[in-house]
């Protein structure tokens, strides 16, 4: 078990080796394994770059996300240009639907609506415009409505999990309702975690993952 000082070195380190992070602009205070993040960042995609970083390390329980986007001088755009950049990037992505998404841009935070039918979509759809300059944050409200039967649900996400985390899977408790999947239990580290989220979500007719799991390193 890492002391929560030997895990703040871990942090920094692993800050420090990715290259798409300034480690000099995030504050990183550990306390009994949770982790808070502050600073101010030069882009979302660095924002976004941190959080996962921080995920990568093992001994991590939870992490507070305190930092927030302050664009260079010269760097920040009006609404309506970074709208129209955002609507051009959706409509050349190939994994994004066409006519699906509706965006709106407030001060260079962008929240997306709509409906797809799968979930690689809507993820798709928040990384076309996530690096775009001027976009301080994005709030993704797209909504999943599968095509598949709810009664193939919990086979398939049964399935999924068998493939994709078998590990983790067997101290996870999966309950479904309709096509909403609910993951209890705990995991080893915040990459188990993801695993098992990204298995869950991949399977067809999920709409919605509640992920409820805790990490106990």
């Amino acid at each position: 078990m890492k002391t929560d000082a030997q895990l703040k070195q871990d942090i920094l380190a692993e800050l420090s080796w990715d290259p798409a992070i300034r480690s000099t602009d995030v504050g990183v205070i550990v306390k009994d394994g949770v982790v808070t993040l502050t600073g101010h960042l030069a882009h979302y995609p660095e924002k976004a770059a941190v959080e996962h970083a921080v995920q990568r390390v093992s001994g991590v329980r939870a992490i507070a996300i305190e930092m927030d986007v302050q664009l260079e001088p010269g760097l920040a755009r009006n609404d309506s240009d970074i709208a129209a950049s955002a609507e051009h990037a959706l409509q050349w992505s190939v994994l994004v639907p066409s006519g699906r998404i509706q965006l709106m841009v407030e001060k260079g935070w962008l929240t997306l609506r709509g409906e797809v039918e799968w979930d690689y979509q809507r993820r798709a759809a928040e990384k076309a415009v996530s690096d775009l300059l001027g976009v301080i944050g994005v709030t993704n409200l797209v909504k999943v409505k599968p095509s598949v039967r709810s009664a193939l649900v919990e086979k398939n996400v049964h399935d999924a999990l068998a493939r994709q985390a078998e590990r983790a899977a067997k101290s996870v408790k999966i309950s479904i309702d309709g096509s909403t999947v609910t993951l209890r239990g705990s995991v080893h580290s915040w990459a188990e975690r993801a695993a098992v989220q990204g298995a869950a979500w991949s399977a067809p007719g999920v709409s919605t993952v509640l992920n409820e799991l805790t990490v106990d390193p």
